[in-house]
């Protein structure tokens, strides 16, 4: 009697994850954007139109918009207050007050709009003239120019390499839970509506460009592609880029399903080019490095290509058809930053197991950031954490190695099993000191090393358990099934939970209650 209990609440419970999923809406968004870089001044001043489709089931009287180069106007802005509290964060103060997004003139269908700030200039509400009604649609349009800081979060100039990131006036999330309309903050990331982009940018004509969707310059895609297939073959002294004609240049870039654009620049980057065949359609693989970077980005395409192999095998195909990493320049941001098809690299002290990781890790976000598109604020461990389980059996199955020991895992370890390596490892990892669950949103911790502590390491060993309890058979179905039926959409923890208990035929309640738990599992 007991069974059949569990097995009608299960069946229960699956009927209601269908029913939410068949009621499921999303907000669409469709943007055409033309900015132009003036590498004089380190800015930028563009024009952007949007059409943003209301699939709710709602009437919006308004809309909050992120402008987000405001978080670097001053010290009182919710990054400056978040980087004051940590000895960290208080280094890159100092370039606090030295960018900004201003020149907005919205209208809505043409009608001009009086925007209003409330609890942070980086966060504006859009009142609409009219009422959007369910199954409506409007054009948003704007100019815009914005002052790019040093680099020392995620966007800004570093000498003329430029790392252009959360750039453009981008509207809240509107979903089932309402809107989220929250500051840019250095510790915590971010949540946007999906669709397509057209951006055209304009700068001088010596610049490499590497950028979210498929270039459709023609002239300039076939002059990258010849000097990274040189490159790439050769790892002497790379061939580097001459411009195809003197004075600016406009580039064309074009994405869909995306919920995000970032673009990076610099006169001297190296450029390598690969293709990659998956089952379903080939994908173009390009790195963009530095002159005299990290010698380990000689491989940077290989390592590429084998994170989109093991990732699209693991989890479900690779949807674009582009892939690509950028080496930044050295500063205080040590890591990785990424973007939907392009990702920031900037490790320069990393060798070949860590550059390889650290690579697979930032790649691996296309499918937990780009793909599924979870509230990177509120729930950081559906990607990070997520993405972060995959990363460590990557580099147990490549490498017998795991980049939180830095190398200092004892020989005979490294010559187990996968399978047994893999525990040795995570049975260290469950002692490190992790005080907060893993439920925890962003704005919960102090600081980045608790962050990362739980969020990474923390669910990383939560997820292992989940594999140990049912086999890595039923929760990889359970990923693919997760990813089957969230990508290109916002899935919340309750939709991950479902899609693995689907997967293993009965409740999952216990093992999801550990999220909640403080300490150590």
């Amino acid at each position: 009697m007991g069974r059949t209990i569990q097995l009608l609440i299960l069946q229960l419970v699956l009927w209601q994850a269908a029913s939410a999923q068949s009621s499921y809406w999303q907000q669409e968004v469709h943007y055409t954007i033309n900015v132009s870089l003036n590498d004089n001044n380190n800015s930028l001043r563009g024009d952007l139109s949007l059409q943003y489709i209301n699939h709710s089931p709602d009437t919006l009287t308004y809309l909050w918009f992120h402008i987000w180069p405001n978080a670097y106007r001053n010290d009182q802005t919710a990054l400056a207050k978040q980087l004051a509290e940590s000895e960290e964060g208080k280094k890159k103060l100092v370039n606090m007050g030295k960018g900004y997004i201003d020149s907005l003139r919205f209208t809505v269908n043409g009608q001009p709009v009086e925007l209003s700030v409330e609890d942070n200039i980086d966060i504006i509400k859009l009142p609409l003239p009219k009422a959007l009604l369910p199954g409506d649609k409007i054009t948003i349009a704007t100019p815009f120019y914005v002052q790019l800081p040093p680099y020392f979060s995620r966007s800004g100039y570093e000498g003329q390499q430029y790392m252009v990131c959360q750039w453009y006036p981008k509207p809240a999330v509107y979903d089932r839970k309402g809107w989220h309309q929250f500051p840019y903050l250095d510790q915590g990331e971010f949540y946007a509506e999906y669709g397509s982009f057209k951006v055209n940018i304009t700068l001088p004509g010596e610049y490499v460009v590497g950028a979210t969707g498929t270039l459709q310059s023609k002239d300039e895609l076939e002059n990258y592609k010849t000097i990274g297939k040189q490159n790439n073959l050769n790892q002497g002294n790379p061939v580097l880029y001459k411009a195809l004609k003197k004075g600016s240049k406009t580039l064309s870039y074009f994405g869909e399903n995306i919920h995000d654009f970032a673009w990076f620049a610099a006169k001297d980057f190296v450029i390598r080019y690969d293709t990659l065949q998956l089952p379903g359609h080939g994908v173009d693989v390009f790195s963009y490095g530095q002159v005299k970077g990290n010698e380990e980005w000689k491989k940077s395409t290989g390592f590429i290509k084998d994170a989109v192999r093991h990732y699209s095998k693991w989890i479900g195909e690779y949807p674009y058809p582009v892939v690509q990493a950028v080496e930044g320049p050295k500063n205080l941001t040590s890591g990785g930053m990424e973007y939907p098809m392009i990702t920031l690299i900037t490790s320069p002290d990393a060798n070949e197991e860590r550059m390889d990781a650290v690579i697979t890790h930032e790649v691996g976000h296309n499918w937990f950031y780009g793909i599924i598109g979870s509230n990177e604020r509120d729930n950081p461990w559906m990607d990070e954490g997520v993405n972060t389980y995959f990363q460590f059996r990557y580099e147990g199955e490549k490498y017998r190695d795991n980049s939180i020991f830095g190398g200092a895992i004892p020989k005979d370890v490294k010559k187990l099993p996968e399978e047994e390596f893999l525990s040795r490892i995570y049975s260290a990892l469950n002692t490190i000191p992790a005080a907060k669950p893993v439920s925890t949103g962003s704005t919960g911790f102090a600081n980045k090393d608790d962050y990362g502590i739980v969020i990474y390491v923390k669910t990383a060993v939560w997820l292992y358990i989940i594999e140990s309890a049912i086999g890595r058979e039923k929760l990889d179905k359970g990923i693919q099934e997760y990813f089957k039926e969230w990508k290109f959409k916002h899935p919340y923890p309750e939709d991950f939970k479902a899609a693995l208990e689907k997967a293993n035929g009965s409740s999952l309640d216990k093992l999801f209650e550990l999220m909640n738990k403080e300490g150590n599992f």
